[in-house]
């Protein structure tokens, strides 16, 4: 199993981010947008009633052939860890 973080931050953002948290899981770079508008999760975002477009939190589980198996979608941090495995497990 391989678990990767995708942003449209730069790698020096991803370099201290995971420094500062001592994250062990690779950080991908996606600063001209392509992975993140293939799977759809670069979104218009509303926040006080002010429109953006910014990216969804969003897991995809892709199985050993490369086909997405399952996502989650507007993933909230507690209990997903759990979710993600179970469903792994069940893979």
């Amino acid at each position: 199993m391989q678990v990767f973080g995708i942003s449209r931050d730069s790698m020096d953002k991803h370099d201290k981010f995971a420094a500062k948290h001592a994250l062990t899981v690779p950080l991908l770079s996606d600063t001209d947008g392509a992975v993140t508008e293939a799977y759809e999760v670069w979104v218009e975002k509303n926040m006080y009633g002010k429109k953006s477009m910014g990216i969804e939190r969003a897991t995809y589980l892709i199985d050993a052939e490369g086909q997405i198996a399952q996502v989650w979608r507007k993933v909230k941090v507690p209990g997903h860890v759990d979710a993600v495995l179970d469903a792994v497990r069940g893979a």
